[in-house]
């Protein structure tokens, strides 16, 4: 491994270059096996016809937050631009799988909720992620199976932050 450039952040302390190397193929091979192997798309197909990823996004995210929500936070819940979901609404709207509410707390703004076959369709692409994942762990000891879910939580957490961060705060806690 290449000793860092002048300026950028090394590996936290007790973690050795080569620690974080070894972890990038393992990365990778994940990201390629979802991938290739097309979880995500047949966990969409099972969600309804002709639901596409950013679509069943929006439902899954109103399933999740239990509650209506507005364009922006559905937005921010998929890290995604505002517009984006709008049109993605508009879709789910025409399809009949999501509705427009009024918002009690501000009579100028609307919010999404799931109609009951929106909420079907979210449910059986959650369904399907849900009962491959169970598939892959149902030979893993409990701890395991425990200790995974923690730390991939708090990785995603992490992760997410640091990436949300400013360019030039990145460089700054590390």
């Amino acid at each position: 491994m290449t000793p860092e450039s002048p300026g950028e952040p090394g590996p936290a302390p007790g973690l050795s270059p080569d620690d974080l190397l070894a972890v990038l193929p393992r990365l990778t091979r994940l990201s390629s096996a979802f991938n290739k192997g097309r979880l995500v798309d047949r966990a969409a197909r099972a969600a309804g016809p002709s639901l596409d990823r950013p679509a069943v996004g929006v439902l899954v995210s109103l399933l999740a937050a239990g509650e209506p929500l507005r364009i922006g936070e559905i937005a921010d819940r998929m890290q995604v631009v505002g517009p984006h979901v709008t049109r993605q609404v508009q879709i789910l709207e025409k399809r009949r799988l999501v509705r427009r509410i009024a918002d009690p707390l501000d009579r100028r703004a609307s919010l999404i909720e799931p109609t009951e076959a929106g909420s079907e369709a979210a449910q059986r692409y959650v369904t399907t992620l849900l009962g491959w994942f169970a598939e892959v762990l149902a030979d893993w000891p409990r701890q395991d199976r425990d200790d995974l879910l923690r730390l991939l939580a708090r990785f995603a957490d992490d992760v997410t932050a640091r990436l949300a961060l400013p360019e030039e705060e990145e460089g700054e806690g590390a």
